[in-house]
């Protein structure tokens, strides 16, 4: 079982930045290639990065590519997701999950436990 708590969402002009966390529980973290997920009113949740177990590897939706940064801590058990150069179209319930493929993939339906989702609001 696992629980993930996600938090640093809230309200940035375009062009601003935010870090969002999502801190997780369990034993065996590490195992867990983990992603992020976004899901606007009216639109389907969509994949924004993932990164592998180790934090070797990483994944990007080309939209985000060279603006966004997903990191980890295994020690500290805490996924990040950095947004720098926000735009409106980025407004969304971000939402933090554990991978069941050892490669994560980009669907959400390769992944297992998720998080409450934070919202993340980017004014023009």
């Amino acid at each position: 079982q696992v629980q993930l708590v996600e938090s640093g969402g809230g309200l940035v002009q375009a062009g601003g930045s935010l870090r969002l966390s999502c801190a997780a529980s369990g034993r065996t973290f590490s195992s867990y290639g983990m992603g992020w997920f976004r899901q606007a009113p009216g639109k389907e949740r969509e994949f924004v990065a993932a990164i592998s177990g180790s934090g070797r590897s990483t994944d990007y939706r080309n939209s985000v590519q060279g603006r966004f940064t997903i990191s980890r801590d295994n020690a500290k058990k805490t996924v990040y997701l950095q947004m720098n150069s926000l735009k409106p179209e980025d407004t969304a319930v971000y939402y933090c999950a554990t991978s069941v493929e050892v490669i994560p993939t980009t669907s959400p339906h390769t992944y297992h436990y998720w998080g409450q989702g934070t919202q993340v609001t980017v004014s023009l």
